[in-house]
């Protein structure tokens, strides 16, 4: 019914988990994750306890195929649960019971293990590997491009209804007080993966801080843009002269807390160039709904 990735990029510590399955809401069961500890994936009639349990088991010094053997050991019901682990240092372990439905198993890549259960084949879980390994960008991304391979190859048999996205990293959170850089579930769609994607560049825009390498100077072209698009929304009374002061960057300021870019709100010459795009999107729109010719 589902299939799954655990991951870790060795290059920040980021550690996640997404998955795909013909149940409703699996956000909630199966992915789970720490900053500095691990990823598990609990599913086929999934223990829900293998993720704090794991986490502990890693914490106290276990590796995650030791970990595994104590989670399913203990379990009267191991037979009919699948389970990913991956710790900090990129190792993987996974179990796959005897009584999961077929096709069911997983494979392991650089950094990863993808299991899954009800599938197609093989080929589900080997392309999401491949794809992860390939795939350039953030722990987010190269997840959720194994998705996208794994769905390619067949996915689950039974189709598609919910998914989910989780990346762990610490001080990753809103305001750097948490870990939780990434946390995103679709509960019931008819095409959740391509919602899951959808939803995470609304959650990159507003919940991630600027790539330094992304950052533009506002000169003269953009104050004088901006200080249209502010007029318009109702921010800024002034003339539009082009002169970016500290009046202009009072009112963006609040004009971008007003449309949730918080992380991205910056004192000083520059703007983010992901925001202006989005702020030029917005008022296009904003123009034609208006009337406005452009």
């Amino acid at each position: 019914m589902t299939f799954s990735i655990v991951a870790f990029d060795p290059a920040n510590g980021d550690l996640g988990v997404a998955v795909q399955s013909k149940f409703p809401n699996v956000g909630i069961s199966i992915p789970f994750a720490k900053a500095g500890v691990g990823a598990v994936a609990t599913q086929s009639y999934c223990n829900t306890s293998f993720g704090p349990r794991g986490f502990a088991l890693l914490e106290n010094g276990a590796s995650p195929e030791q970990a595994l053997e104590i989670l399913i050991g203990g379990d009267p019901q191991r037979d009919y649960r699948q389970v990913g682990i991956i710790d900090a240092q990129g190792r993987t372990a996974s179990f796959t019971g005897a009584r999961c439905f077929d096709w069911a198993g997983d494979y392991h890549g650089e950094y990863c293990s993808a299991q899954g259960n009800t599938l197609a084949g093989l080929g589900v879980v080997e392309g999401m590997a491949r794809a992860f390994e390939k795939t350039g960008g953030s722990l987010a991304e190269r997840l959720l491009a194994a998705l996208q391979a794994g769905q390619a190859a067949g996915g689950d048999r039974r189709g598609q209804q919910s998914a989910a996205l989780l990346v762990k990293r610490t001080g990753g959170g809103y305001g750097g007080f948490d870990d939780r850089y990434v946390e995103i579930s679709v509960c019931d769609h008819p095409t959740p993966i391509a919602e899951l994607e959808r939803l995470y560049a609304i959650h990159r825009l507003t919940y991630l801080r600027s790539d330094p390498d992304k950052l533009v100077r506002i000169d003269t072209a953009i104050a004088n843009e901006l200080q249209q698009i502010l007029h318009a929304r109702g921010f800024y009374k002034g003339a539009v002269t082009g002169v970016h002061d500290e009046e202009l960057l009072r009112i963006l300021r609040d004009f971008m807390g007003w449309e949730n870019y918080d992380e991205r709100i910056r004192d000083d010459d520059r703007i983010d160039l992901e925001v202006l795009e989005d702020m030029r999107r917005k008022h296009a729109l904003w123009l034609k709904q208006h009337g406005h010719a452009g």
